[in-house]
């Protein structure tokens, strides 16, 4: 369809004086840069004056009769037709595009869910893998072959406190097992010593026994590769000391 087909109707209303108003502006819009529909509305307008004279005067020439008539039968209304398809080639888009504004919002919520779900497993594993090595160095300092055992004892003590230290020396692993053990003032604390094949002793943790005379002391920062002669515990203040300031109570040398 032409742009010119489109206003045919409105040509043939306007020429016979029947056009609303609104239409009028419209088509002297458009005819005011269409030579070709100022022709035809000229034609038309002609048309109408001679069927208009018809009734009082001459009869109006056969062929000006027949292509008013025609012009008026043709009626395409297009563009009502026009105006409706345009409102929904319009509304369509838009529609889209709301549907695809939601989908995106769903979508990033799913995907910040993932991620936080994804950074809650990571740390699980992250956690459990460092209690198995735990585990697992722990056992170690149990089981192997080159780890010592040695056992710790008082004398003129009732009851008489009792404690086991397992040292694995080549990775510097310690697990120190005490009962028996008298409580201590507010201000004191009992410091375990790795004594070394030669050197000075070495801080190896601070302890407090709990209510049953229970203490235990595992993996203290001990330095790698050190042999132990013997372990021994001191009486020290409660944040420990860099050497023993008293006598032992308790020693135990490894074989």
């Amino acid at each position: 369809m032409t742009g010119h087909e489109q206003y045919a109707e409105d040509l043939t209303l306007h020429a016979l004086g029947v056009l609303d108003k609104e239409d009028i502006h419209t088509l002297e819009e458009h005819i005011s840069s269409c030579s070709s529909c100022r022709r035809e509305l000229l034609r038309l307008q002609d048309d109408a004056a001679w069927l208009a004279l018809s009734t009082v005067g001459p009869v109006p020439p056969a062929r000006a009769r027949k292509r008013l008539l025609e012009s008026i039968a043709r009626e395409p209304r297009i563009p009502r037709i026009v105006q409706k398809r345009a409102f929904w080639a319009m509304a369509i888009p838009y529609g889209l595009a709301a549907a695809l504004a939601l989908l995106t919002v769903f979508f990033r919520s799913e995907i910040v869910d993932l991620r936080r779900r994804m950074t809650n497993l990571q740390s699980s594993y992250s956690a459990q893998q460092h209690e198995l090595t735990q585990a697992r160095d722990l056992v170690n300092t149990f089981t192997s072959a080159e780890a010592k055992h040695i056992t710790l004892v008082a004398a003129n003590a009732s009851p008489q406190p009792q404690a086991k230290a397992f040292y694995l020396w080549t990775t510097g692993r310690l697990v120190f097992l005490a009962s028996n053990m008298a409580p201590v003032s507010t201000a004191r604390a009992y410091e375990l010593w790795l004594i070394p094949e030669t050197g000075a002793p070495i801080p190896a943790g601070t302890f407090k026994p709990d209510a049953h005379g229970s203490a235990v002391i595992v993996n203290p920062p001990l330095p790698r590769g050190v042999e132990a002669k013997a372990f021994a515990v001191t009486i020290e203040p409660e944040a420990g000391s860099a050497a023993p300031t008293t006598q032992p109570i308790m020693i135990g040398a490894g074989e």
